[in-house]
């Protein structure tokens, strides 16, 4: 990679962590959100907080079933308790690059995004006026490169062979950045393919990818005969860290200040609990990915959760930002986006007066 960050990754493991990803196949989730919509309401727990009563309307929150504090808000009912007079519609999107297009055709509000996407969305030509405004965790062991052949035994290896990841996804960001760290050129020494996670499993089980850079549950069903050859870890160690956001948009968060502060402290009490009681957390994000409470808890050991104290601190205190330019300067390097902004741009995406509003 061309420039390296300058700066430690403040990694704060809590207890546990969680995973991360992102890619497209939002179409094939239409028969889902409308089930969905009949039965998986959040059945709401008691506020953790002081209800705010002040906040009205159809807020549309985009999710996607990854290990993290959002699926726990989610499946406890928490906006729901603690916004009773809002109507808080869920609907889920298969990856990032998905909500992405949904905040360009103004369909959400806000969402769960991976970094990559996020910059993606922040840079030409997409230009979208939307802010980070939470980091719902840091991607770590949770997110992988696996190969079938074991004989692989570096990322220079990999020449020759063929990749599937879902583009536009942190999973992507990574391995462009592994094989180009590698002294590969991912555009001819081998080839890297597009694949939703579903699709990734068929094309793994016949034989027709030689690797693939993926989460769960695909990374674990892909691992029963396949060999790790690095995780999202290592990428972030050659200076590639990748994050799963919260992001919204500008004119939602001018908007709703009322709305963003009771968000903020749903989602700072949901990495509590995980920091807390793991075991706990783990039972509502397994309900909610149709999981097993085991397995969740075993993914939540691969990537590191951060409260809002924690956020202000750290990324919201200015070690994001650098992050975002210095990944905005990858992609473009890699023809994934038109050019990166300047610095200043991705500072002013990340938004932290929510968090200084309930004293992160």
């Amino acid at each position: 990679m061309a420039r390296k960050h300058l700066f430690a990754i403040p990694f704060l493991f809590a207890a546990t962590a969680a995973t991360a990803g992102c890619t497209s196949s939002s179409d094939a989730l239409e028969a889902a959100n409308a089930e969905a919509d009949a039965t998986d309401v959040p059945t709401a727990s008691a506020c953790p907080f002081e209800a705010d009563e002040s906040v009205t309307g159809t807020v549309r929150v985009a999710f996607q079933v990854l290990p993290s504090g959002d699926l726990i808000v989610k499946d406890h009912g928490i906006l729901e308790a603690c916004l009773p007079n809002a109507d808080i519609a869920w609907t889920q999107y298969a990856s990032g690059g998905d909500v992405v297009q949904a905040f360009g055709s103004d369909s959400v509000d806000i969402g769960t995004v991976g970094s990559s996407p996020t910059v993606k969305a922040l840079s030409a030509p997409l230009d979208l006026d939307v802010q980070v405004v939470y980091v719902q965790d840091v991607i770590g062991d949770a997110e992988a490169l696996v190969v079938k052949d074991a004989a692989i035994a570096s990322t220079a290896d990999l020449a020759g062979t063929t990749i599937a990841v879902p583009f536009g996804s942190t999973a992507h960001f990574s391995v462009l950045a592994a094989v180009t760290d590698a002294g590969l050129d991912p555009a001819t020494d081998l080839t890297i393919i597009n694949l939703a996670p579903d699709a990734i499993l068929g094309a793994w089980k016949g034989d027709e990818i030689d690797a693939a850079y993926i989460w769960d549950p695909t990374l674990s069903e892909i691992l029963a005969d396949g060999t790790q050859l690095l995780s999202s870890t290592q990428a972030a160690e050659i200076g590639a860290p990748t994050f799963d956001l919260s992001v919204a948009s500008t004119a939602f968060i001018e908007a709703n200040p009322a709305f963003m502060e009771a968000w903020t402290k749903a989602q700072d009490w949901a990495v509590q609990l995980i920091q807390d009681s793991p075991a706990q957390a783990a039972e509502a994000i397994a309900i909610q990915m149709g999981s097993d409470a085991a397995v969740v808890e075993g993914q939540l050991a691969g990537t590191g959760y951060l409260t809002a104290a924690e956020l202000l601190d750290g990324y919201f205190g200015g070690d994001l930002a650098p992050v975002l330019s210095d990944t905005a300067a990858f992609l473009a390097e890699q023809g994934e986006i038109d050019a990166a902004a300047d610095d200043e741009h991705y500072a002013g995406a990340v938004y932290t007066g929510a968090l200084e509003s309930i004293g992160g």
